[in-house]
Formats: structure tokens, sequence, C-alpha cells
């Protein structure tokens, strides 16, 4: 069954691919399994790239740092601050 796209539906499968592309090469990921570890997740640094908790009991040798995912717009909130009288 042959399905006929108009120039429309062809602009939109473009721009998804487009986004989907982008959000996919700014993600951080493991450098063992390749799964971006989720927010809240504890991810260990090492010389060679960053590695998620899961991946973390194959390497024997200790991080250098570790930290927690946040949300991308983490620190980004309106903060509400004491007037002074």
């Amino acid at each position: 069954m042959d399905v006929v796209l108009n120039d429309s539906d062809q602009l939109e499968r473009e721009l998804l691919r487009r986004g989907v592309g982008a959000l996919a090469a700014n993600r951080h990921r493991c450098i063992d399994c390749h799964r971006t570890p989720l927010i809240g997740e504890r991810v260990y640094r090492y010389d060679a790239g960053a590695v998620c908790e899961l991946c973390r009991v194959l390497r024997p040798d200790a991080p250098s740092d570790s930290e927690i995912v946040r949300h991308s717009e983490y620190g980004h909130a309106v903060r509400l601050t004491v007037r002074a009288a």
C-alpha cells in the first residue's frame, strides 16, 4: 500500500528528525552502556568519562568524582528573597 505524503507532512517529519537529533546530541551518556542517566541518579566521573550507577559496580578502580543528575532547568528558577524592612 503506497502512502502519499504532501509537503507539509514531509516538513513535519524532517523537523521532528532534526529536533530528536539535536536532543540526542546534547545528552550525557554512560561510556559503558551508552544509557542516559535518569534525573536523581548518581553519575561517577572517571578519566575516560562518566559512568552510571549500574555500570559503576563493573569498575574496580575508584572514581575521581560523583554527582547527582539534575533537571536541565536546575538553577534557572526564580528565588524569593526576604525584603529588608
